[in-house]
């Protein structure tokens, strides 16, 4: 399966270490995304050991409950060489469970297999996500770029005005709500580890 063109190297061990990681920022164990994606344990747990040869029908399955794109998964890491990413080639993530209307959230890192991702978030008027709070490996950081922003993290709760930052470890569970009367953007960094 490995392939060698010019600058960038795909294999298995890369490929392996991106699953892990979208299934691990997911919070989801190996039989939640086995479940999800309709693919064995064993042949899931083989790929993220940069282990098995993965069908094409398996990578698409996995892709699809991980909620990005086929090409995306298959990217090697050679592609965090990529330093720009410009204004309007952002990567729009999918959509996560909340209130209607749904936030818009940006990628502003190079991909989602990096270390730390960086996300621009615009929350709309009356967005909550309370119902749907999150729980995962990693640290985030966040800042208010404009609007005020609600933070529900374990019992505490923040309110955050524009300049405000607020750091946590994302294995307790935490939800935003936008406090604002109108649209709220929020800059946050994500990285899988916790101190």
């Amino acid at each position: 399966m490995a392939h060698t063109s010019e600058g960038t190297e795909f294999g298995l061990p890369a490929l392996g270490a991106t699953v892990r990681l979208l299934r691990k920022r997911q919070g989801l164990s190996l039989e939640a995304l086995s479940q999800r994606a309709d693919v064995s344990f064993g042949a899931l747990s083989q790929l993220e050991r940069g282990m098995g040869n993965p069908s094409f029908v398996t990578l698409s399955k996995l892709a699809g409950a991980l909620g990005v794109a086929l090409t995306e998964l298959m990217q090697s890491s050679a592609r965090g060489d990529q330093l720009v990413v410009r204004a309007g080639e952002r990567r729009v993530l999918p959509e996560e469970g909340g209130t209607s209307p749904q936030a818009r959230r940006e990628l502003l890192t190079p991909g989602l297999h990096t270390p730390l991702q960086v996300i621009r978030t615009t929350l709309p008027a009356g967005f909550s996500n309370e119902g749907n709070a999150f729980r995962h490996l990693g640290m985030e950081c966040v800042v208010v770029e404009s609007g005020r922003l609600r933070v529900v993290h374990g019992e505490r709760v923040v309110e955050l005005e524009p300049g405000d930052a607020m750091t946590y470890a994302c294995s307790t569970a935490h939800w935003w709500a936008n406090a604002a009367d109108g649209e709220t953007v929020v800059l946050g960094a994500v990285t899988p580890l916790e101190a």
